[in-house]
């Protein structure tokens, strides 16, 4: 029985030795490069034009209700381009256009109502569009996207502060990067004037829409056209 119990403090002596040395171990060559591999956030992006992928892009909304709460919502059907300029990225270009009638907050009767005269009058007026006409760099990966927006048929400059979010090169060789974007408008600036004043001030739907975009635009490897993957 001593003789076993020496043997189990010698073992238990060793490994508490050995701890500090083990976490120096380097893990393994494959283990290493798929480290490396991860770390493809700040890629390359070369000069050309990037489509904005749909299934990992948001153009986003929200809006006051009753002064006391938040309602969001976004665009489904959407289409843009962003035209990228490697040597200065002040002078690319960016456009989108959304389908009003992609409408969704969530709650079907809300969007059927959103999609009426009272607002946007999606029969009449089917699409919003915006189209870049200057873009001012503010700081690193920090830009100002100024440009036309269009919505119920009238258009007004409006200005995107925006953060570049990185680069990647995805599996199938596209290089794809990453944009988020934020800002306000007045509503009433379009012609969306339905709602109805409160007793205690202010509208049971605010005049200020917050728009928040985050976009992820991808540029085909012409390799690998038309094989590229959507997940």
């Amino acid at each position: 029985m001593k003789i076993m119990r020496n043997t189990i403090l010698a073992a238990i002596l060793a490994t508490l030795i050995a701890l500090p040395f083990i976490g120096n171990i380097n893990p393994p060559a494959e283990a290493q490069e798929k480290t490396k591999a991860g770390k493809t956030n700040n890629a390359s992006v070369p000069a050309g034009t990037y489509n904005l992928d749909p299934a990992h892009s948001i153009i986003g909304f929200a809006v006051r209700h009753f002064e006391i709460n938040w309602v969001e919502g976004r665009f489904k059907d959407f289409t843009g381009a962003i035209n990228y300029n490697e040597q200065d990225a002040t002078k690319s270009t960016v456009e989108f256009t959304a389908k009003i009638e992609s409408i969704d907050t969530g709650i079907e009767p809300r969007d059927q109502h959103l999609r009426t005269a009272d607002f946007f009058d999606a029969p009449t007026y089917p699409e919003m569009k915006f189209t870049s006409t200057k873009i001012e760099k503010k700081g690193k990966n920090k830009y100002i996207l100024h440009g036309d927006f269009t919505l119920r048929g009238l258009t007004k400059q409006i200005e995107f502060p925006f953060t570049f979010t990185g680069a990647i090169k995805d599996p199938w060789g596209n290089t794809r990067f990453g944009i988020e974007a934020h800002t306000k408008i007045n509503r009433r600036d379009y012609g969306i004037n339905h709602g109805t004043a409160l007793a205690t001030g202010g509208f049971d739907v605010g005049n200020e829409i917050t728009i928040d975009l985050h976009l992820e635009a991808v540029k085909p490897d012409p390799k690998t056209a038309g094989t590229a993957g959507g997940k």
